[in-house]
């Protein structure tokens, strides 16, 4: 009951990310739905349908990843001075985050479960004069265990996700709160006995990241020279790759994500070295404090930009006879590009919101509001000059093993 009131009662920005997620949800359990219907259609390939649900892993890791950062970033769930007292400490409230989780993705997967049935005709009769109907096997009873099974795994991913990541920083975040608090309640004129905070700490991912980028790209490589069959059929009509190949793909992705954190830190740095004035100094500094809030997100977007760009060239050289890029590869396409965009706007959103205190010292002190303009502006230019080349590079050595068998 708690969960559903701090839903019912968020602002109509946080309600927005909820429908988001509720949104993404939908989208994914059509896709399993749509995966379902083709085995029941198809019984005699049972390995393209087996393709076409390991496909699914990619939006439903994409869906789960954004329901996640709108979780982090729930104002109705973070920790503040005074709830421990009544109850609502570092478990519960990532238990509530975890619920309003749940709840957001089960009302995707209803609406995924209304639209598919009303496409197979199963509540109002045959939309689009029955297009859907082979795609969907109108023609054939839907077996309801394997609905429900479809159906809840948006819902499972995303709390699960959110309860293993939420932990530790809800934790942090509430002994964080009692010392603020602690520190409110002394009188006006007593000296605080904490330093004032040093610079954050470069993260440690960069090693990791390029070592796995290097290595992804090293088997992406080699299998495709060795041309170890078909393997995967690709979606959207791009044929088969060699399991190595994508398997090389996903660790150049994973290796991005890594080192997205570090490349957002040391770009924070190169803004103040050699004479920084004030705007160079504070793009800087808020960089490199919101290095690993906006760096993994940031390297997810590289990620998921080269692999489409990759896959735009893949699709190009494809022969005349191919299949054109059907609804459902759109769809899962639209659904991964648009949950890593929404997630990193959702962490910059959250990290604008975590410095607002420092913004209202800043202009209560004459800061011009121009300055703050400026340095939001050189730090958005300067991840830009960073990260796009990076993208470019990595998205011309990932289609080259592809396009080269």
């Amino acid at each position: 009951m708690l969960a559903l009131r701090l839903v019912r009662g968020g602002r109509p920005l946080v309600q927005m990310r909820r429908l988001l997620v509720a949104a993404a949800s939908a989208g994914t359990g059509f896709l399993l739905l749509c995966t379902l219907g083709y085995a029941l259609g198809h019984p005699e390939a049972s390995t393209g349908a087996v393709a076409r649900l390991l496909w699914c892993a990619v939006p439903l890791a994409a869906t789960a990843y954004f329901a996640v950062a709108v979780a982090r970033s729930d104002p109705g769930t973070k920790p503040r001075p005074g709830l421990s007292a009544v109850g609502l400490g570092p478990a519960r409230l990532t238990l509530l985050a975890t619920v309003s989780t749940a709840l957001a993705c089960a009302l995707g997967s209803a609406l995924a479960l209304l639209f598919f049935l009303h496409l197979r005709g199963g509540l109002f009769g045959l939309p689009f004069d029955g297009a859907a109907r082979g795609l969907l096997a109108a023609d054939r009873p839907l077996p309801l265990p394997a609905v429900l099974t479809l159906l809840t795994c948006v819902p499972l991913v995303a709390s699960g996700a959110s309860a293993v990541v939420l932990r530790p920083q809800r934790a942090t975040a509430s002994a964080r709160g009692g010392r603020r608090a602690a520190r409110t309640a002394e009188p006006p004129d007593t000296e605080p006995q904490e330093p004032f905070a040093e610079p954050a700490p470069a993260p440690s991912g960069l090693p990791w990241g390029v070592a796995l980028l290097a290595a992804g790209l090293a088997v992406e490589t080699y299998a495709s020279r060795a041309g170890a069959g078909d393997g995967l059929r690709m979606p959207g009509g791009l044929g088969g790759s060699p399991s190595a190949v994508l398997a090389g793909w996903a660790l150049t992705a994973l290796g991005l994500a890594l080192a997205g954190p570090a490349l957002t830190y040391l770009t924070g740095w190169a803004l103040q070295a050699v004479r920084p004035g004030a705007v160079r100094l504070l793009a800087g500094r808020v960089l490199q404090e919101e290095a690993r809030r906006i760096g993994r997100p940031l390297g997810v977007v590289c990620a998921v930009a080269s692999g489409a760009y990759a896959a735009n060239v893949l699709y190009g050289h494809a022969p005349a006879s191919a299949p054109g890029l059907g609804p459902l590869t759109a769809l899962g396409a639209v659904l991964v590009v648009g949950c890593t965009l929404a997630t990193l706007l959702t962490a910059a959103v959250e990290a604008r919101q975590a410095r607002r205190h420092t913004t209202a010292a800043l202009l209560r002190l004459g800061a011009p509001a121009t300055s703050l303009r400026g340095a939001a502006a050189l730090r958005a230019g300067a991840l830009l000059l960073v990260f796009t080349p990076l993208t470019w590079v990595v998205a011309e050595l990932s289609a080259v093993p592809l396009i080269s068998r």
